[in-house]
């Protein structure tokens, strides 16, 4: 009985896995999908940048409430609400025949998302002992860790396959094996004595976070001095300043703010932001230099990410391993060194070095980033009460969206001026030049058009210029986290008196 149970656990595990792995390639699927999509629904790029950014938008404002709900109703029963929320969601967006209306559906999968992927790491601190809970994170790492770089390879074949809608309706059986599979598999949990609804703090987060990641995606398009990103960021950070005094004063907060005064929940958390920072920041400049400077499709672009992906791989178990000898600091500290050094050699990267180069550092990150993960993510959840482990995993994750929301905003915009100011568009007319400072696609198009080979040499320049300064500012982030963890996450699991056993039932 006790070893079916055992294997029933990490059967749930498993779905669980193929659920935020889901999440994980929906955050950049769509971005190999936008030419498609813009010439069908004839839209533009603004519509198309919504597209988008609907998702990490809703995700980033809702994690927090959403966390706190699954302590309070039952986080199973949350799941499955967010799985057919989701479901539902990409089958509307993929027989979508507006903008609009993509836009709607990419906002309620993003409601689905929020729900989804704080309590699937939340119910690993029920389901695990400790002893096990390392091996159990390290799936879910790997499934969202994997996803993200495994969405434009997904979605590249799609399109050379299908139409542009099917990159949303591949989600459709995924969710309905995960419903399946969760609502005969995963025992029901919840918090035992649940503290009152706290309705002003859920809307103050919710419109603080909203409102600050707004800000954050429009400052490279407006520029940081532009009075609505200004008024956005503000606005977003007062807001979230009131929310934290009203839950540091009110009797039955949503989320236990005081959580951050135990070194292993802040400096894990502050660890898995850092590293989702690197992450996102090389998948925000590394597609592009494959499939415009070096000229490879988006399929072909998709497939040369899986030195990345491979790096994940193995990253995440190793990490696990090591902090099961060696506890947190050990792995953390390392596997942000090897994400550091990656990325210094990254920005050595030049026009013409060959994909091999690309590839041995795309390796060597996506390995220090899975061994970092796993063992953050655990440091985070060990140091939670297991009734609070919804709210307290929301807490995290929240941080790690905002954060890599602020890493796209700032290296968006270092790579854009930096661009610009490389590029040589002094003998061009007027419209021309506005094009091809935009952006490198933009110089290509006007340089092939016009037939300008110099101008495509000098966009290509400018943009592996750029790009190098992105990567070393990476990796100078890296190398800053390296040193905080190694000085301040501490070396062994330290959990909290008042962390109860919970009960689950089946």
């Amino acid at each position: 009985m006790v070893r079916t149970e055992s294997a029933k656990r990490w059967w749930a595990l498993a779905a669980l896995g193929l659920g935020v792995l889901t999440l994980g390639f929906d955050i950049t699927i769509m971005n190999v999908a936008l030419p498609t999509i813009a010439t069908e629904l004839s839209v533009g790029t603004d519509a198309l940048q919504w597209m988008v950014n609907a998702y990490v938008l809703v995700l980033a404002g809702l994690m927090l409430a959403c966390g706190a709900l699954g302590d309070r109703y039952g986080r199973k029963r949350l799941i499955l609400i967010g799985l057919l929320v989701f479901g539902i969601a990409s089958a509307v967006a993929a027989w979508a025949d507006s903008a609009g209306l993509v836009i709607a559906a990419r906002a309620l999968m993003g409601v689905g998302g929020a729900i989804l992927m704080p309590i699937a790491f939340a119910v690993v601190a029920v389901l695990f002992a400790p002893h096990e809970r390392g091996r159990a994170i390290s799936v879910l790492v790997m499934g969202l860790g994997v996803g993200i770089p495994l969405g434009p390879i997904i979605g590249g074949w799609l399109l050379e396959h299908f139409w542009w809608g099917s990159i949303f309706l591949i989600n459709v059986p995924m969710v309905l094996l995960g419903l399946v599979a969760i609502a005969f598999l995963l025992p029901e949990s919840r918090d035992p004595a649940p503290p009152r609804p706290d309705a002003a703090g859920g809307l103050l987060s919710t419109l603080g976070l909203v409102v600050l990641v707004y800000g954050l995606i429009e400052a490279p398009g407006r520029g940081w001095g532009d009075p609505l990103v200004l008024g956005a960021l503000a606005a977003g950070a007062m807001l979230l300043a009131v929310f934290v005094r009203w839950e540091l004063r009110t009797a039955e907060p949503m989320i236990d703010l005081r959580l951050f005064r135990r070194p292993q929940f802040l400096w894990g958390s502050i660890a898995g932001v850092l590293v989702t920072f690197g992450l996102l920041g090389l998948l925000f400049v590394v597609p592009q230099y494959l499939q415009l400077v070096e000229g490879f499709d988006a399929f072909g672009t998709g497939l040369r990410l899986l030195p990345l992906i491979g790096g994940l791989v193995v990253g995440a178990p190793a990490g696990e391993r090591l902090a099961a000898r060696a506890a947190y600091r050990a792995p953390v500290s390392l596997g942000l060194l090897l994400v550091a050094g990656g990325l210094a050699v990254g920005a050595a990267t030049e026009v013409g070095s060959g994909y091999g180069f690309v590839a041995g550092w795309l390796a060597v990150v996506g390995l220090g980033t899975g061994m970092a993960l796993s063992p953050a993510m655990e440091a985070v959840l060990a140091a939670l009460p297991p009734d609070r482990s919804g709210s307290g995993t929301a807490i995290t994750m929240t941080l790690r969206q905002a954060g890599g929301a602020l890493g796209v905003a700032v290296l968006g915009s270092l790579l854009a001026q930096g661009y610009t100011d490389r590029l040589a568009v002094s003998q061009l007319p007027g419209p021309a030049a506005e094009a091809a400072r935009d952006n490198i696609a933009g110089a290509l198009a006007v340089a092939e058009r016009l037939g300008l080979p110099a101008l495509a040499t000098s966009a290509r320049d400018a943009y592996v210029h750029r790009m190098a300064l992105v990567l070393t500012t990476t990796a100078a982030i890296a190398l800053l986290s390296a040193v905080l963890a190694a000085l301040f996450l501490p070396g062994r699991p330290v959990r909290s008196a008042d962390a109860p056993v919970e009960r689950s039932t089946v």
